[in-house]
């Protein structure tokens, strides 16, 4: 697929402020970017389907493929360099961390593509075919107060190739070292023990962000944009009903989000419908968005 940039540039953007750096970015990006989620790519989403409400021209949907496969998905913002969201499916895992894993890069978001899968970054590439619109290394070399943030952490998945997958650029945002090692990554390790103790099929987990403006920038020029707040939420409708009530409540589906900031960075759980209810006031969707195909209420429960 052939997509204009400059057509794109009409539409809104999610970050403010970015019109000059829109009118910078003419080129014409030549890539297999899907307009849509393949089928094999959808198994991803609960019922198949991605979040609702959420429109910009600077937005693009990844397949993330790896080793052969596809392994998640991502919403990402090619102007501002940053996923808007990853969507993946949470396997029953340990915790355990990939290591010497590599970070990767995105061809189908570079000027030619021979490939739809991540791959390394080259040891001595050039810059050109990678960072007009995708985030490099080299923009978080000199961003000592933040860190590269997995949406689709790798401790929600159990094969290495699938942790592997978490390891690109297009997968993580800048997060502040504080918020990173301290609260959000407690609730990814509470996220993780509820689905491997109470969710007894397919989880389906998307986690995101609050552009907030800002970004890491590098030769006085804005490259990174910066989160304001993470959030995630999931969705499970096979769930153990015999959990304790603490627990049993928050299922079929559970949110939480939480400051992107070094203090007052607390995480805090809500409802599905109270995230989308903070995003609504948060960021620039639709009246209609919607994470979950009706909130992951299942008809047998609705009808209850």
């Amino acid at each position: 697929m052939t997509v204009s940039v400059m057509a794109r540039m009409r539409l809104k953007s999610f970050f403010p402020g970015n019109l000059l750096m829109g009118m910078m970015f003419i080129l014409v990006v030549t890539a297999t970017i899907e307009r849509d989620f393949s089928p094999e790519c959808r198994e991803f989403l609960y019922m198949g389907t991605p979040p609702v409400g959420i429109e910009s021209g600077t937005l693009v949907k990844i397949c993330q493929r790896y080793n052969g496969k596809p392994r998640y998905v991502t919403l990402y913002d090619t102007t501002n360099r940053v996923p808007l969201y990853s969507a993946y499916t949470f396997k029953r895992s340990d915790g355990m961390k990939s290591v010497d894993v590599p970070w990767m890069y995105e061809p189908q978001l570079s000027t030619t593509s021979e490939t739809g899968e991540m791959q390394s970054f080259p040891r001595h590439y050039v810059h050109q075919n990678f960072e007009d619109a995708q985030a490099v290394l080299d923009d978080y070399t000199n961003a000592i107060d933040y860190e590269r943030g997995l949406l689709n952490t790798d401790e929600h998945q159990a094969e290495p190739d699938d942790k592997a997958a978490a390891y690109t650029l297009t997968n993580a945002v800048p997060q502040v070292r504080e918020f990173n090692v301290g609260p959000w990554k407690a609730h990814e390790h509470v996220i993780r023990k509820r689905l491997n103790n109470y969710c007894r099929g397919t989880a389906y987990i998307i986690t995101g962000i609050v552009p907030s403006g800002n970004h890491i920038r590098r030769y006085n020029m804005d490259r990174v944009g910066i989160p304001s707040y993470v959030w995630s939420a999931y969705c499970c409708i096979n769930y153990d009903r015999n959990a304790p009530y603490g627990e049993r409540y928050k299922f079929p589906a559970h949110a939480h989000y939480g400051p992107n900031e070094k203090e007052n960075n607390q995480v805090l759980e809500l409802s599905i419908k109270k995230l989308e209810e903070f995003l609504k006031k948060s960021m620039v969707v639709d009246k209609s968005f919607r994470l979950f195909v009706d909130d992951c209420v299942p008809p047998s429960l609705a009808l209850s």
